[in-house]
């Protein structure tokens, strides 16, 4: 229990301790970032195609994350609904164009295929690639301390995310409605309660609580996670536009940890500018509580 504590948070913290300044480095860890997802997502297709029962467990795979993107999806909006009547957020904005949402969804796609082929790599049986799980740990290990990181550079202070309230209270709301529906998911899917909470942590950091997940759970439960939390990048790009005008803080919460990053640039012209500080506090705060989550409901 500890141990798999520790070999999550070490190199978290061990990397969030590095103050990094200077661009070219930070360039070069955002490269790196970038392929060694690509790599681990590779590692656990392969591991999924030695499962026993294969076509039984890709329809579990399936049902689990079809399950549950509804059930958080569902929890999350209703909670923001919520807050959103509690304290209206003015300032309407005229919408500016958008770029090309199914271009944005292809670029996420990307790693789905990414997880094919090594699926399909897999099904060849070859002896080194039974290495695969054992060689996604150490991986995981570099990239968690790279996470950390990425993290520290990003310029934000513990006193302006609590300043920031509404950022800081979306946030709050995604993470509490998450939980219940990770509590509801596990009861209507016949999981551990952990194993239903660690699955709804993960905001949509699909390329870490996929590997997170399957580190801690195996690759049928890792997969879904990874498919459920991209599905809800899918689904955040496609609603932001319409939510915007209506509710903007179910607009801004559905993105999940993704809204410092790559829907940040649709919520800035659906919602106008003023969405940005909340939107970067909101991405901020839930992603540095995916790998601390999962590290504690995988214990």
């Amino acid at each position: 229990m500890l141990s798999g504590l520790l070999i999550i948070l070490i190199p978290l913290f061990a990397g969030y301790l590095i103050p990094l300044r200077q661009l070219s480095v930070l360039r070069l860890i955002n490269r790196l970032l970038s392929w060694i997802v690509y790599a681990i997502l590779f590692l656990m297709g392969i591991s999924l195609a030695f499962l026993d029962n294969l076509s039984s467990n890709l329809l579990a795979i399936l049902h689990y994350s079809a399950v549950s993107i509804v059930v958080i999806m569902v929890f999350n909006a209703a909670g923001l609904l919520l807050l959103e009547r509690a304290m209206p957020w003015q300032r309407p904005h005229r919408q500016e164009k958008l770029p090309s949402r199914l271009a944005m969804a292809l670029e996420s796609l990307k790693l789905c295929g990414v997880v094919a082929v090594g699926f399909l790599l897999g099904l060849s049986g070859l002896e080194w690639m039974r290495h695969a799980t054992a060689a996604s740990e150490y991986t995981l290990i570099f990239l968690l301390f790279l996470i950390g990181i990425q993290l520290r550079s990003s310029g934000m202070s513990v006193r302006q995310i609590l300043l920031n309230r509404r950022g800081t209270l979306i946030a709050l709301v995604v993470v509490v409605t998450s939980l219940l529906a990770g509590v509801v998911n596990a009861f209507l899917l016949g999981l551990p309660l952990k194993t239903g909470l660690a699955m709804a942590s993960g905001y949509g950091w699909y390329s870490l609580s996929g590997i997170l997940m399957t580190e801690s759970y195996g690759p049928v439960i890792g997969s879904a996670t990874f498919f459920n939390d991209l599905a809800r990048e899918l689904l955040a790009i496609m609603l932001i536009p319409t939510l915007a005008s209506r509710s903007r803080c179910t607009a801004l919460g559905l993105c999940g940890a993704t809204s410092m990053d790559f829907t940040l640039p649709v919520l800035q012209r659906s919602g106008g500018v003023d969405m940005v500080p909340p939107a970067i506090v909101h991405g901020f705060i839930l992603s540095l509580l995916v790998p601390l989550m999962m590290a504690l409901f995988a214990a």
